[in-house]
């Protein structure tokens, strides 16, 4: 372990400060427009979550997931400056790993959200698939809030998802938003990042856990899930 370390926002600002002393060397000389990037409203009265609160999920959306898409659109702004054919790789690589965490951040809260709402099970074709892959939807249900509690007290995701390659489901965990299986897509995600809970159960992370499976709304992994095999 380094006697130094800077967090992600440091590591950040050091790469946006050197781009910006070192302009002759990172301005291309036709710069690519920057992606922009909107963040997206709540997809629920968050008064109607239960066993989240509405200060919760207020703050965690207007907090954590928004300010994730700002900070990629930052990050768009300043990598669009960029020559890669001259910048040095320290500032590409800088950007592109803030991207990367950025990018992942904005998506997997957006699935997050988008799957909490009035309960509801899977439809039968997802349904289906859970049983052949996990045994049981009981057995995929104790797998999943098994390795959500188990990240309790530290940090990630867990996410439910469909492996391409086999042709199954599979739950990933995550420590971090940097961490994806590639031909995975993401069916179904439970944010284990404090922010997600604390607020409302202060360390509790299995109480929440198990309130997010009591409001779970599976329409979104159904739709995803379609797509994803047709």
């Amino acid at each position: 372990m380094p006697e130094i370390s800077l967090d992600r926002r440091e590591m950040l600002g050091v790469t946006l400060g050197a781009v910006a002393i070192a302009p002759g060397i990172a301005a291309a000389q036709t710069a690519a427009p920057a992606i922009a990037y909107a963040p997206k409203p709540l997809p629920f009265d968050p008064k109607t979550i239960t066993g989240l609160s509405e200060k919760l999920l207020t703050s965690h959306h207007d907090n954590n997931y928004v300010g994730a898409v700002k900070r990629l659109g930052v990050i768009a702004a300043e990598y669009a400056k960029l020559d890669p054919g001259t910048a040095p790789g320290f500032l590409i690589n800088g950007l592109k790993r803030e991207e990367l965490i950025a990018q992942n951040s904005m998506f997997l809260h957006e699935l997050y959200f988008s799957c909490l709402g009035a309960p509801t099970g899977p439809g039968p074709k997802l349904a289906q698939q859970i049983e052949r892959d996990f045994g049981s939807m009981d057995k995929w249900r104790t797998e999943f809030s098994g390795m959500g509690k188990a990240l309790g007290g530290g940090s990630g995701w867990v996410v439910l998802n469909w492996m391409e390659r086999d042709g199954r489901l599979l739950n990933q965990w995550a420590n971090d938003h940097t961490m994806a299986f590639a031909g995975g897509t993401p069916l179904l995600v439970l944010d284990m990042f404090e922010h997600a809970y604390a607020m409302d159960y202060g360390s509790k992370a299995g109480a929440y856990v198990d309130a997010y499976m009591a409001t779970t709304n599976w329409a979104t992994a159904d739709n995803r899930f379609a797509k994803a095999v047709t």
